[in-house]
């Protein structure tokens, strides 16, 4: 045997896998086909990586909406209180910032690369950079090693898959593991782009009329066909040039998606509350007494104060009222329109950008066929699969990277037992 362990693949949980099975003393070889290692944990939390949550584990996996439970068992190995230990015993501080993320104090991805790629290299880990692997090789039901491009062959009693998903494929991610997965006999989960933004044909999107526009703290939902949220977020949100995208719009993504496939339709609607902390009964009091304070100024100047002008002419002209006449002549009527357009803005969306511009893949290696507590598969013996390769998908927020860490531990941990 050339090495004990093989990890393919230098992102978050290939480095991890390479760090743990070579702290167990075992020879360890880490592949990577690109030019440099840690490409996507470098762009990861703006570049400066959100390297985990220090949310309790019950919470955590609530925000892993791709089989979060599946985590359970991992988390009782190894979890986001461990990562954070991990790190700083590298040396690499870290600071709490708002819903429980954590960062480097240094705010630069490149410090906690750089800290686990020096690991690697005190630990003696090979590693072949500019290296693609042609295939896992599988000999009487059990993992004897790989196969590189070149057409060398280099022996190992476990193969850790660590390639990632298809998502930012300039980062090297582009779906190599899953053909290997295949082949050991795994059924792979229909894949598609989650932590996306979202696309909708309607006319005010193609006019750009709301491009640029920044809602804060807005309840954005998915509506199923009889109008019942499938999903409602409260965070902030932007109108782009092609539908809505920023943090509530890439929460609800997977779930538009699902949605379409779900109810075989070509679009779904979702929903916006502009001011989901008041009821439509205090919002009414609100704007019904900026009516009757300024009866004779022109309803654009009078209702300035409610919301950003270009959304509010927007919505005053969606319920058909004229923005210049004065308040006290505008109907009842219609100020009950704009009242309930406040709560309830629909639109049409009909699906989501592609892998290029998602932050993440959902589907993948189905967890089914994974030991929890080892990330060994259950089909062939030797062969581990940790990150984003499984069918596990959070939003983001260090949910993802926590994911892919703790399953990258535990696999390496356990293929160093192989």
């Amino acid at each position: 045997m050339d090495f004990d362990v093989i990890v393919i693949g230098g992102g978050p949980s290939g480095l991890m896998a390479a760090i743990a099975a070579a702290e167990k003393n075992k020879r360890v070889l880490l592949v990577e086909k690109g030019p440099k290692l840690g490409r996507k944990l470098i762009l990861s939390g703006g570049g400066r990586c959100n390297v985990t949550n220090r949310k309790p584990a019950e919470e955590i996996i609530k925000n892993i909406p791709g089989n979060g439970r599946f985590m359970y068992s991992p988390f009782s190995e190894f979890n986001n209180e461990d990562i954070i230990a991990f790190f700083e015993k590298l040396g690499v501080a870290l600071k709490e910032e708002d819903h429980g993320r954590m960062f480097p104090v240094t705010d630069s991805a490149r410090s906690v690369a750089d800290a686990m790629i020096s690991r690697l290299d005190k630990l003696n880990v090979k590693i072949y950079m500019k290296t693609p692997v042609k295939r896992v090789n599988y000999q009487e039901g059990q993992v004897v090693g790989i196969t590189l491009a070149d057409g060398q062959e280099i022996g190992a009693r476990a193969v850790i898959v660590a390639v990632g998903g298809k998502s930012v494929p300039r980062t090297g991610s582009t779906g190599d593991g899953y053909a290997w997965a295949r082949e050991a006999g795994h059924t792979i989960t229909e894949l598609y782009p989650t932590e996306v933004p979202i696309t909708s044909r309607e006319a005010f999107i193609k006019s750009k009329v709301l491009q640029g526009i920044s809602l804060r703290d807005v309840a954005l939902s998915v509506l199923n066909p009889k109008g019942k949220p499938i999903i409602t977020h409260q965070m902030d949100m932007i109108f782009t040039h092609f539908g809505v995208s920023g943090p509530a719009a890439l929460r609800c993504s997977q779930f538009v998606i699902q949605g379409l496939k779900k109810f075989a339709v070509p679009e779904l609607t979702m929903m916006i509350d502009f001011f989901p902390d008041i009821s439509k009964g205090e919002l009414e009091q609100e704007v019904m007494g900026l009516v009757k304070d300024n009866p004779k100024k022109a309803v654009k100047n009078a209702l300035k104060s409610v919301m950003q002008e270009r959304m509010l002419l927007f919505l005053l002209e969606r319920a058909e009222i004229d923005i210049d006449a004065d308040c006290i002549s505008v109907a009842q009527k219609k100020w009950q329109a704009f009242i309930e357009t406040l709560k309830k803005f629909t639109f049409q969306v009909n699906g989501t950008l592609d892998f290029e511009k998602a932050f993440v893949t959902g589907g993948g290696v189905s967890v089914k066929e994974i030991m929890p507590k080892e990330m060994q598969s259950k089909l062939m013996p030797g062969l581990f699969f940790c990150g984003e390769i499984l069918d596990i998908n959070g939003y983001t927020g260090g949910y993802n990277i926590t994911c892919a860490l703790v399953t990258g531990r535990l696999a390496g941990v356990n293929a160093a037992l192989r």
